[in-house]
């Protein structure tokens, strides 16, 4: 059987989610059940210090979250907090519930890479049953040091929610969409966003997305509105499909500039939807989040567009505990001028001119019966790089990638996108009792398969 091929243009329902953005859940447990991590044989390591052991791997892979202010529940900063902790750290560690990092190491390196190997999970295990020793306190490493306020430097415009929300103490999370017009009389390049969360003990994520056309102001009037510029939405959509995105915010990241060679297009008239995903604490709170706004000074050399490579004709049968789909996007080894499109891959022109791609993040998507999701390049002359590959997905813990370089692809690389789905009762968040045939949705009990990219198309002169 061939592997479907995409068209061109791939017309989808209206998914209206994603965006180029971090997506956490701090507080979320969930996560595909997991294999113990490899335990040390007795005797097969060294004793096993806080100070020349543990200390690096808490502080690259942990602190960056688990520190005072920060979203996550507790602090591992310094040996007394990682002490009181470390039965708890070497049982998430253990069964990889923690670092909520998913992709496997591969042929692409990623920022904030939070991966854990089997041997440091060993160690952590190790550490605890040994009950924690410090060790030679002199050795210990020096505590990363966090910018504060805007860690890309002062912004060109901080636009922020039009109100404080103000929510409830109990109940399900909540996905608030708010409209937002930026101040700008003429066309501006965007280099990058980033976020400061009003309240982090209630704000999971936020994203920013495009809306040229007024939609999200129709929503705030409507019944999921609230007569003024914000409006509720469900399965972390904003309930239509967006015309680009700025970049999002979640705890242990930031909003990472674009190369000074790229940028998106805001144009005047066009609304900022700010999505702002809401835990509740257990106690009424209010948030007012800002997002801050980096200009390129000048026009830059290449404009960056989202790619939704979607393969909307999933069928997921009940009761299958792996069901596995491949779909294939190609890249036009040629196109007319330099138009680029959202949502979509440029259309192919045989008598267009030579181009290449270049990618600057990857964002995979799927929904509750999801288990992995792969996506490889292979290049005109047949070899195969794995641009990002998630083993073990959960849809709370969703994240955009970004490579440390862009990903530079040539023109005629084929996209292949695999994905597999766990729709039996085996799948502890299988959200239909009993299991039915799901297909593709919007809402959180349908499911996609989905890999959005932010990306430039490249002359090859």
């Amino acid at each position: 059987m061939k592997t479907p091929v995409a068209l061109p243009i791939v017309l989808v329902p209206s998914f209206s989610i994603l965006a180029l953005a971090l997506v956490f859940a701090p507080r979320s447990p969930h996560s595909q059940p997991k294999p113990e991590a490899p335990k040390a044989k007795p005797g097969s390591m060294k004793a096993v210090t806080y100070a020349e052991d543990v200390a690096e791997i808490l502080n690259t892979s942990c602190v960056r979250c688990h520190r005072e202010g920060q979203n996550a529940p507790f602090s591992l900063e310094g040996y007394a907090n990682a002490k009181r902790y470390s039965d708890m750290v070497a049982l998430a560690t253990g069964k990889r519930i923690m670092p909520p990092w998913k992709a496997q190491p591969g042929d692409v390196e990623f920022h904030d890479d939070a991966h854990l190997s089997d041997d440091q999970i060993a160690t952590l295990a190790a550490w605890a049953e040994a009950g924690a020793p410090r060790g030679d306190a002199a050795k210990e490493p020096k505590p990363p040091k966090f910018t504060d306020g805007w860690v890309n430097g002062k912004p060109d415009m901080v636009i922020q929610m039009p109100y404080a929300l103000n929510l409830e103490a109990e109940g399900h999370d909540e996905y608030w969409n708010f409209v937002v017009k930026p101040e700008i009389t003429e066309p501006t390049w965007i280099s990058g966003i980033d976020v400061e969360p009003g309240n982090k003990n209630i704000v999971h994520h936020v994203l920013v997305y495009l809306d040229k056309k007024g939609q999200g102001r129709k929503l705030a009037k409507g019944p999921e509105g609230d007569g003024k510029l914000g409006y509720l939405s469900s399965g972390g959509g904003i309930g239509f499909l967006p015309d680009g995105s700025l970049g999002g915010w979640a705890p242990g990241a930031h909003g990472r500039l674009l190369p000074a060679n790229a940028g998106f297009l805001l144009e005047p008239g066009t609304d900022l939807i700010l999505q702002v995903h809401y835990n509740k604490s257990g106690k009424a709170e209010s948030d007012q989040s800002k997002v801050a706004l980096y200009f390129n000074k000048q026009k830059p050399e290449h404009e960056v567009k989202l790619a939704f490579l979607a393969n909307p004709f999933i069928r997921i049968e009940a009761g299958k505990s792996s069901q596995k789909f491949t779909y294939t996007f190609p890249l036009p080894e040629k196109i007319r001028g330099r138009q680029l499109v959202d949502v979509m891959l440029p259309r192919g022109a045989a008598n267009g001119n030579p181009v290449d791609y270049r990618i600057y993040n990857l964002m995979p998507h799927m929904h509750l019966l999801g288990k992995t999701m792969k996506a490889t390049a292979e290049l005109p002359d047949g070899t195969k790089k794995v641009l990002i590959d998630v083993r073990d997905w959960d849809f709370n813990w969703q994240l955009v990638y970004t490579p440390i370089k862009p990903i530079d692809l040539p023109g005629g690389t084929r996209l292949i996108l695999e994905s597999e789905y766990d729709n039996s009762t085996n799948n502890r968040f299988q959200p239909n009792d009993p299991p039915k045939t799901v297909t593709w949705g919007e809402q959180t009990t349908d499911e996609m398969m989905l890999l959005v990219t932010a990306y430039s198309v490249i002359p090859k002169n």
